[in-house]
Order: C-alpha cells, then structure tokens, then sequence
C-alpha cells in the first residue's frame, strides 16, 4: 500500500506544479485554492510512503515520477513540442524510478 501512497503523492505533486502555473503569480484564487490541496495532498500521501520505504527512495521516486509525468502532460495536451531527446532522457528517469523500486 504504501507504493500506491507514493504514486498518489506523485500524482498530486504534477497537480501542484500545474496548479502553481494556473495561480499567475498567486493572482487568481481559485487555483491557489487547488495548489494548496495538491502541495497537502503530495506532503500527505509521501509522509505516508516515507513509513515503508526509506526517505530517500521515497523522495527520489516522488520527484522523479513528478518530472516525467509533468513532461509527459505538457507534450501530450499543452502543445508542447515531442522531441526524441526529451522522450529518452524521461525513460531514463522512469528506469532509475523502476531501478530504485527492484532494488
């Protein structure tokens, strides 16, 4: 259950970056409001995470499964350019991720 916790954690760390972009300088409430559920939620779901899996596997996997996600959303629906070299350098850090999670 507990890779499940950092996966959620992860997942609600990309809703935080996406949220922070959206609050235009902390100008408009209504995604600040959803940038503090996301940054709580993240902090929540990794403390959880952190009771199993040691602090830095933890941390290394939730960063980098924020990265790779927050990149794959902006290629997929913000118009951002698919460039082969950006595709590789996000598996590697998948593979690292998977790496971390085998050993």
């Amino acid at each position: 259950m507990h890779w499940v916790f950092l996966i959620l954690a992860s997942a609600f760390e990309i809703g935080w970056v996406f949220s922070l972009k959206a609050t235009e300088g902390f100008t408009r409430f209504t995604p600040i409001i959803f940038y503090a559920c996301c940054g709580l939620g993240a902090a929540f779901f990794l403390s959880q995470a952190m009771r199993a899996i040691p602090t830095g596997t933890a941390y290394a996997i939730w960063v980098g499964l924020a990265i790779a996600g927050s990149n794959l959303i902006t290629i997929a629906f913000l118009d951002e350019p698919l460039k082969l070299s950006k595709l590789l350098f996000i598996a590697l850090i998948l593979i690292g991720v998977v790496g971390l999670k085998v050993t």
